[in-house]
């Protein structure tokens, strides 16, 4: 290595200046067809957008967040297939009703939800941010409406800086107006999962919304429009906690986007050469600034990793680009983990403590949560045994325990519920009836059972108490309790 790389390498670093280190770019490049872009220098971030794998892996996960606005919408058995009812305190999730009961199940799901990130961030950094997040998908297609409407990069900045003028003002208006548009339609949506569509739909044009309703949907809508369409890549670097964290999640087999120092230092421009004179040592890069340029956060990924980088890949597109057109090797910027660079070899992923200790909850969770899904009774039973007195000695000489037995309609037909119980053979007992209980609602009733003295043999004898869906006879659940006597002589 020559000494010119060797002081290069020594002094690069992430605490270095981006502007301090930017050398004269070579209008020469544009005769091979490379762009030579300046870079960001603070204020908004207008990310140039250019094709490429990781752009067209972004607009695929991106185009899977259509399922949130198209779900409220499909319909299942004539209601709304997914409907969150706070009031009746019911989730529908189209053939399926889940009650307060199975909140348990929300915890699996949180808990998947959780560890499949820190997996994703074990593996490979910020692919959630980069590919999936909320706010990185709307922030995309919101900056390429302003693309849509205000023009490439250079022409947003121009009309930035430019005096407000009627044409100015009317290209400004159409951009927001279609930004508030989308910002009502996210809000709007959102309060869809909790309230039929349809109704929340017809209410609109007869100005019928309750106040939370509204509320919700304009906070949301602004909320929307300022973080994805204002704020943008503010969001990322300096409201989301997950940028200051992924560092406790992250270790040196993480393959993030990574600039191959020694390949690319130092970096220079191309010139052309006299007779005799030769091309000073220099590495791959051209110092043409499209990695940062295309950058959504404005990063400069030859200076090592940063908060802002949401690991998007976008950088490694730019760069290879240029690399092609230059006819040298792909990969100058490329995922790649310290060790890759360190000369190991990576292990298996079956093989790394972080990502089996991650998977395993994972599996465990999603196998609990499959079960319980498969499992879920329509109906739930609980018995409350009458405490005060425990046992009642009838005139006859028969032992009488008294229960309240609550039964929650879990499915989603009415329930004509009928109680019995069930224990030694000379057993009876009495109930008011059948229970009439609707969808996703709890009734009660009081159950009496006797058992003559002289058959107990024990201050407890185990019965089970079954309730029976009279119009669904399929539809039981039995319900294990004890008869409490007194001591035996």
């Amino acid at each position: 290595m020559s000494e010119q790389k060797e002081k290069a390498l020594h002094d690069f670093g992430p605490t270095g200046s981006v502007l301090e280190h930017m050398d004269t770019h070579n209008k020469n490049l544009e005769n091979i067809g490379v762009e030579i872009l300046p870079i960001h220098t603070g204020g908004t971030v207008h990310a140039k957008r250019i094709p490429g794998f990781f752009r067209t892996i972004k607009w695929l996960l991106a185009s899977v967040w259509l399922i949130f606005f198209i779900v409220p919408y499909l319909r299942w058995n004539g209601h709304q297939a997914v409907l969150f009812d706070l009031e009746s305190r019911q989730f529908h999730i189209f053939n399926l009703t889940i009650l307060p009961q199975d909140i348990w199940m929300l915890t699996l799901v949180l808990l998947f939800l959780s560890m499949l990130l820190a997996a994703s961030t074990t593996v490979g950094g910020r692919l959630w941010c980069g590919y999936a997040c909320f706010q990185t998908v709307w922030g995309d297609v919101f900056t390429w409406i302003e693309e849509k409407i205000e023009g490439q990069p250079n022409k947003r900045i121009k009309l930035e800086k430019a005096p407000m003028s009627l044409n100015k003002f009317v290209i400004k208006l159409k951009k927001h107006t279609i930004w508030l548009l989308l910002g009502f339609l996210t809000g709007f949506t959102f309060v869809a999962y909790f309230v039929d569509v349809i109704d929340l739909w017809s209410r609109l044009f007869y100005f019928e919304w309750s106040l939370t309703e509204a509320g919700i949907i304009a906070g949301l809508g602004l909320a929307t429009y300022f973080f994805a369409g204002i704020l943008r890549e503010q969001t990322c670097i300096g409201f989301c906690p997950y940028s200051r964290i992924q560092g406790a999640m992250i270790d040196t087999q993480t393959e993030l986007p990574t600039y191959d120092l020694e390949r690319g230092e130092p970096r220079g421009r191309l010139k052309r050469l006299k007779l005799g004179e030769e091309q000073p040592d220099l590495g791959d890069c051209i110092d043409c600034n499209l990695c940062v340029v295309v950058c959504p956060t404005g990063v400069d990924i030859r200076y090592g990793q940063q908060f802002g980088c949401i690991t998007c890949g976008l950088c490694i597109d730019a760069c290879d680009s240029v690399m092609a057109k230059l006819k040298k090797p792909k990969g100058l910027i490329r995922y790649a983990s310290l060790d890759e660079f360190g000369g190991e070899k990576l292990p298996a992923l079956w093989k790394r403590p972080r990502v089996i200790v991650y998977a395993g909850i994972m599996f465990i969770a999603l196998g609990a949560l499959i079960w319980g899904a498969l499992n879920m009774a329509a109906i739930d039973v609980k018995a409350l045994h009458e405490r005060s007195p425990l046992y009642v000695q009838m005139s006859n000489g028969s032992i009488q325990n008294k229960w309240t037995v609550k039964v929650v309609n879990k499915g989603n037909d009415p329930m004509k519920a009928e109680v019995s119980a069930s224990g030694p053979e000379d057993l009876t007992f009495k109930v008011g009836g059948a229970l009439n209980i609707q969808p996703g609602n709890v009734g009660s009733i009081m159950l009496y059972v006797q058992i003559p003295k002289k058959t107990l043999n024990d201050t407890s004898t185990p019965i089970v108490i079954k309730v029976v869906d009279l119009n669904n006879p399929k539809v039981f659940e039995e319900y294990k309790s004890n008869f409490i006597g007194p001591k035996v002589q």
